[in-house]
């Protein structure tokens, strides 16, 4: 007997580079991992795409655990997500409260895993356009949902209706530098690797080529999303020492 996998009618955010908007962050839950048990959220975006009802597509960050240590997750999020790390005293007393509402520039890509699709955050920085997307009001946070079945608890924090939960496949949110390098001699070797000459003749010589390019795979949207955040990065860092490549 074939059972219906009721979570095959998910539609998965479609591969996507532009702005967006944090619309939840989501209760903290308990989930099973490889160093056992732990306490884990999400972060949930609406992207610039909408969908034929009129609300937007919707794409949900991996999971992370509510520490701000300099090898977290969350951390390496903030950091990319405001173009910098935050200094002690704003550290010392961060509510993740403040993400809502806050604007983006995201790169989603899909992995093709199983016979399923996974729409994944490959990149988050600062949203730099001066008109930054607004929430629609239709996504409802799910701290904010009646409880699901009369069961007395509230949807799962990875799910969305019929959402099923896309992990994020491979590196964190905001590990840019460890893609890697798909084309040309370097091919293999991360961005971090390359000598700051070989990251700037891929800039000038590929990432020209490949913005251009109508159909980018999700290897070259992924390696030009960490050449712009390279050179954004190296940009910053010579007009502001608080500005930290990451």
């Amino acid at each position: 007997m074939k059972i219906a996998n009721p979570n095959s009618r998910f539609e998965p955010c479609p591969e996507f580079t532009g702005r967006a908007v944090i619309v939840d962050v989501t209760p903290v839950r308990k989930e099973q991992s490889q160093f056992g048990e732990q306490e884990v959220f999400r972060v949930v975006f609406e992207v610039d795409m909408a969908k034929p009802d009129g609300s937007r597509f919707c794409v949900w960050s991996r999971r992370m655990t509510p520490t701000l240590g300099e090898k977290s997750n969350l951390r390496k999020f903030i950091r990319g997500l405001y173009g910098r790390d935050l200094t002690k005293p704003e550290l010392a007393d961060y509510d993740t409260e403040v993400l809502v509402g806050m604007g983006a520039q995201l790169v989603v890509v899909h992995e093709h895993k199983d016979g399923e699709t996974y729409a994944n955050i490959a990149a988050c920085t600062p949203d730099k356009s001066g008109n930054p997307l607004k929430p629609t009001g239709k996504y409802i946070r799910l701290k904010d949902r009646p409880p699901k079945d009369g069961a007395g608890q509230a949807a799962p924090a990875g799910h969305h209706g019929g959402y099923r939960r896309a992990e994020q496949a491979g590196g964190s949110v905001g590990d840019l530098l460890a893609t890697k390098i798909h084309v040309g001699k370097c091919k293999g070797l991360e961005v971090r690797d390359l000598s700051p000459e070989q990251v700037g003749a891929l800039i000038q010589n590929w990432l020209p080529t490949a913005v251009a390019n109508a159909k980018p795979t999700a290897d070259d949207k992924r390696l030009m999303a960490a050449l712009e955040h390279w050179q954004s990065a190296q940009a910053g860092t010579s007009a502001d020492d608080d500005n930290v490549p990451y």
